[in-house]
């Protein structure tokens, strides 16, 4: 079947099951991905504009995109000619099958990249070892916010105990352990973090500091450290992954911040990780910040700053560009007002 003939039955809300080479399958959904691209885009009149024609352009591209199907045996195995070997990927990403299925090619390339990411892990610096993220779980692939974590200074000069909020694939809670916080209680809600978060602390011998533990945002107690890196973003995910980028309405920063200054101890701190992003996309107001963290009885005692290192923050070709260029990381030093 040629590009253009494919292209035209997935604009119409056709589904294509390949049945051929697993490789001419690639190229074909490349052609696809090429012609979506092709498509030109109206000049957007605000960065609030450019964000959500982004947003919008992105949801289409994968809904197109996602058209192109294979089928899986029950197994996990792909009965192409050429097709890789993806059955260990597809079981980390998807657990046993009751029987035969239907995938995307897309989303079988991300399985299978999320399988090798799992396998080689991503080097951190503050660890001087490797994080190894899990299908669904967020890479720390954005290392400054890391690094924050890494040089700000500790109340009290070494805490007994520390909470790491929303901990993902635990890489904060570790770096606090390699600190020398002697205990740490990791916390989050997805049962593919809590498994990710678990598997990182054992590979780094970390384990007998660290608890990891189901909750959604704070465990039980007040802690002289609570940390949370949450979503930067207030929008609405179109994927599970996206949980750790988009925030709908924010409900998991002001959540923290409202629940803050009933789990610190006395003298304690609070350290949020975010980003600027929003407020230079129009998605949060300038100060609004600021008032969600007194309006929760909270005072800003200190802050650090980074800028980010990531490829798009110089490609003047991303939409959002102006946006990336003048974005801040700050890791926000809080305690109890008054």
């Amino acid at each position: 079947m040629p590009a253009d003939v494919a292209y035209r039955l997935i604009c119409a809300g056709t589904h294509l099951l390949w049945r051929g080479d697993f490789h001419n399958a690639r190229q074909l959904l490349q052609a696809l991905g090429r012609r979506i691209d092709k498509k030109p885009r109206k000049a957007a009149d605000s960065l609030l504009d450019a964000f959500n024609r982004h947003r919008q352009a992105q949801s289409q591209r994968a809904r197109l995109l996602g058209s192109l199907l294979l089928a899986i045996d029950a197994d996990h195995g792909i009965a192409l000619r050429r097709a890789p070997d993806a059955r260990q990927a597809c079981l980390e990403a998807y657990g046993p099958a009751s029987g035969p299925y239907l995938v995307s090619l897309r989303e079988l390339q991300g399985v299978i990249g999320a399988h090798e990411w799992r396998k080689k892990g991503v080097p951190i610096a503050a660890l001087d070892g490797r994080i190894h993220p899990h299908y669904g779980v967020f890479s720390p692939v954005r290392g400054e916010y890391i690094e924050l974590v890494a040089r700000a200074p500790l109340p009290g000069g070494q805490p007994a105990l520390a909470y790491d909020i929303g901990t993902g694939t635990g890489v904060l809670a570790a770096v606090l352990a390699r600190r020398g916080v002697p205990h740490v209680v990791a916390t989050d809600q997805d049962p593919r973090a809590l498994a990710c978060a678990r598997e990182n602390l054992a590979r780094l011998d970390l384990q007998a500091q660290v608890d990891v533990v189901q909750a959604d945002l704070f465990p039980d107690g007040r802690a002289p450290l609570v940390v949370c890196n949450p979503p930067w973003l207030p929008a609405r995910p179109s994927a599970p992954v996206e949980y750790a980028i988009y925030d709908p309405d924010s409900r998991m920063l002001r959540g923290f911040l409202q629940g803050l200054a009933s789990h610190l101890a006395p003298q304690g701190e609070g350290w949020l990780i975010m980003s600027d992003l929003a407020e230079h996309l129009g998605l949060r107001a300038p100060d609004e910040l600021s008032a969600w963290i007194s309006g929760a009885g909270l005072r800003v005692i200190g802050r650090l700053d980074a800028r980010p290192l990531h490829p798009r923050v110089s490609d003047a070709g991303d939409p959002l560009h102006a946006a990336r260029a003048a974005e801040i990381t700050t890791l926000w030093r809080l305690a109890a007002a008054g």
